[in-house]
């Protein structure tokens, strides 16, 4: 499943580009302009099936929950929660969306490096008791081992979406949606991705083509 993931634009550019979209994350921290439980409002009530995401750091924990509730409250199909939010705020998060029917994403990501297969493992448990939905995993690759280290965790039942950061994290981009991973997330045609490493959707169709039947 391909997710394109819209940010780094105005309100009005997100709501024009979800447009033809089958599936988008909405990066409601990387969002230019007032960006309040209106602007929420008119995002998530403008197509069926969209990811809230609002991660901290430009915002407060607190304001980022908030959005994310305003988002499930208004037809999120889904919402993306870091597992290291604070337990209160994460615990709101998950219930309303699960009073919604709002599907849960608890994510961990590392902007720096892949830890050892341990702690990944540990941290996909603790994402899966945390939300019961799907974990997601997103690291920076910095060799082949990395990628071999995040693409081995796609080795169970359970829905788990890994993702590569990175120049060299591209090659999990690639692979992890062919070998079960729940989530691909890609960029708009023709503009900045929200994450180092991203690719837009038809150079990851058509680098999976080359793979699966050296087609291009």
């Amino acid at each position: 499943m391909i997710c394109t993931s819209i940010g780094n634009c105005s309100v009005e550019k997100c709501i024009s580009s979800l447009k033809g979209l089958r599936l988008a994350e909405v990066r409601l921290d990387l969002l230019s302009g007032r960006v309040g439980k209106d602007e929420v409002r008119r995002i998530f009530s403008s197509h069926q099936n969209l990811i809230a995401t609002c991660r901290p750091g430009k915002r407060s924990q607190s304001e980022c929950a908030s959005l994310l509730l305003e988002a499930i409250a208004n037809g999120a199909a889904y919402v993306d929660i870091e597992v290291d939010a604070p337990a209160a705020l994460r615990k709101k998060v998950v219930a309303k969306a699960k009073k919604k029917g709002c599907k849960v994403i608890v994510s961990f990501h590392d902007y720096k490096k892949t830890p050892s297969r341990q702690k990944l493992e540990a941290m996909a448990r603790k994402c899966f008791s945390t939300g019961d939905g799907i974990a997601k995993i997103a690291c920076k690759a910095n060799s082949a081992g990395d990628c071999a280290r995040l693409l081995s965790l796609l080795d169970g039942k359970r829905k788990l979406a890994v993702v590569g950061m990175g120049k060299k994290g591209r090659l999990v981009r690639v692979v992890a949606p062919m070998l079960g991973s729940a989530i691909a997330y890609a960029s708009p045609a023709g503009r900045q991705g929200t994450a180092d490493g991203q690719m837009a959707a038809s150079e990851l169709q058509k680098a999976q083509r080359m793979i699966l039947d050296g087609t291009n």
